[in-house]
């Protein structure tokens, strides 16, 4: 595959760019804030930057009538809606996580549903320093799980690549349910099997857990 980074000289650009060529994938154009750069046309597009470059990303896969993949965090429903409107022409993966163990926490999140009677609910989460938005989306998605108000607590701290835990506790016990990712590496392995989903797709919005456990997956 031929790819495209919007981002590409961000860590998490520099980290796909490494990977996806170590897989034998060459990086062919890129957007960065210093602009374009092209040797080819790329076959999919991926856009880890931030919500007020989506704009840019939309525009050359339309021109380019390619896939995109999109891991920025902090984007507003409208341009969620507005990914899904552009997904009837183009395929789109769109996920806040990109790591495969969240994918996992989040299955063991949906064990716990209808069982929160009587216990406190809060979910921390730890970021480097550099990233914007608060609370993560990641955490947002957890929250998601349950048909409940759950407080976020959110760090900003040195270069953490994402840390996650949800805590649950009664008047006698605590669970807990944590999940930390080690390297940006987690989340581009997740990044590269939803390329190898989507590159053959004609249109249509996907999850990265439609990508792990299928389109259908409840």
């Amino acid at each position: 595959m031929k790819i495209g980074i919007v981002g590409y000289k961000g860590r998490m650009g520099k980290e796909i760019k490494e990977v996806f060529e170590e897989k034998g994938h060459p990086f062919v154009w890129g957007y960065d804030k210093d602009g374009e750069t092209y040797k080819d046309i790329p076959e999919l597009i991926i856009d880890f930057s931030l919500p007020e470059v989506l704009e840019i990303s939309i525009k050359y896969v339309k021109n380019f009538s390619i896939p995109l993949i999109v891991g920025t965090t902090g984007l507003t429903d409208e341009q969620l809606e507005q990914l899904k409107d552009i997904s009837n022409d183009i395929p789109i993966v769109q996920s806040y996580n990109f790591s495969i163990g969240i994918q996992l926490f989040l299955k063991i999140v949906d064990l716990l549903k209808g069982y929160e009677e009587g216990w406190d609910l809060e979910v921390s989460e730890i970021h480097h320093r550099f990233k914007k938005d608060k609370p993560s989306g990641t955490a947002k998605m957890i929250v998601e799980h349950f048909n409940k108000e759950v407080p976020i607590s959110s760090l900003r701290l040195g270069n953490v690549p994402g840390d996650h835990t949800l805590y649950m506790a009664n008047l006698g016990e605590v669970l807990s349910i944590s999940h930390r990712a080690l390297s940006r590496r987690a989340f581009v392995e997740g990044v590269l099997k939803s390329a190898e989903f989507i590159i053959n797709k004609d249109k249509g919005f996907y999850t990265f857990t439609d990508v792990l456990f299928g389109e259908n997956y409840q």
